[in-house]
């Protein structure tokens, strides 16, 4: 009479679910011995530096210079802010674990650079996102770990951050909440630019409604801990256009566009 009920079955689904998961863990390990080229190890030999690259023109955002290792950046907003970084890590020969983005244009990240080569992504990691990333980690430089509006406890978050210096990587989290957190990105669409320049270098001019977009501009701030708000415009403009089409992202600080220059601006 004192034995709680139990429901028939569910043992049973519980434990299969545990054995996918166990699997799906197995498979991740796999895929990173072989990129790593080092098929009898868990983990790869990574380059003897402290900071990962980051686009020339989001450098002043950050203290060193690029992204920090050992650490967690925030980064929401405007995803090409968070394409760029992808991208400079990669053509800088880092590899770079996406997980529970699968909308991410990574056509957009290799028009910005990026080597695709270096990239793997675990576009629905299931019910625990986190545990995937944590196992990234083990064989990639960067990993950026979608939360999808999550807020990660304080516990878990110290467990990994130290596997994060342990590992030398970067963990940039999108769309939730993470403690500890070094640095906050976020990224503001301001306008397009209509430009009959493809050039990334030019100016180019043009009348509204007619011709290609040929610009796009952003607010992009960051905010760390110790350390006020700081904050650069940038433009991404296309250069080329089907296979050949390459981006380039260049610093506008104290830009204004005048009458002349067709401009649509965009609520976010």
């Amino acid at each position: 009479m004192g034995d709680r009920p139990t429901v028939a079955g569910q043992g049973t689904a519980g434990r299969r679910s545990d054995a996918d998961h166990e699997s799906r863990i197995a498979q991740l390990r796999r895929q990173l011995a072989v990129m790593s080229g080092q098929p009898d190890r868990l983990s790869a030999e990574r380059p003897d530096v402290s900071v990962i690259p980051v686009p020339v023109a989001l450098e002043p955002l950050f203290p060193a210079g690029g992204l920090a290792t050992g650490a967690v950046l925030a980064c929401d907003g405007a995803r090409s802010v968070l394409l760029s970084l992808i991208a400079s890590a990669s053509a800088s020969g880092r590899r770079v674990g996406i997980v529970g983005m699968p909308r991410l244009c990574l056509l957009s990240a290799a028009e910005l650079g990026a080597d695709l080569s270096r990239i793997a992504t675990v576009p629905y990691p299931g019910a625990d996102p986190v545990e995937v990333a944590s196992v990234l980690l083990d064989g990639m430089d960067v990993v950026v770990l979608n939360l999808a509006g999550a807020s990660v406890p304080p516990s878990r978050a110290k467990v990994l951050m130290g596997r994060l210096r342990k590992r030398s990587s970067t963990l940039i989290v999108t769309g939730g909440q993470w403690p500890g957190v070094r640095t906050s990105i976020d990224a503001e669409v301001t306008g397009y630019r209509n430009s009959l320049s493809h050039s990334i270098s030019g100016s180019g001019s043009g009348r509204s409604g007619m011709g290609r977009i040929g610009g796009m501009r952003l607010r992009v701030s960051a905010v760390g801990r110790g350390r006020c708000r700081s904050g650069v415009d940038v433009e991404l403009v296309a250069d080329g256009f089907g296979a050949s089409r390459r981006v380039g992202m260049v610093r506008t600080d104290g830009y204004r566009s005048v009458a002349a220059d067709p401009v649509l601006e965009v609520a976010n």
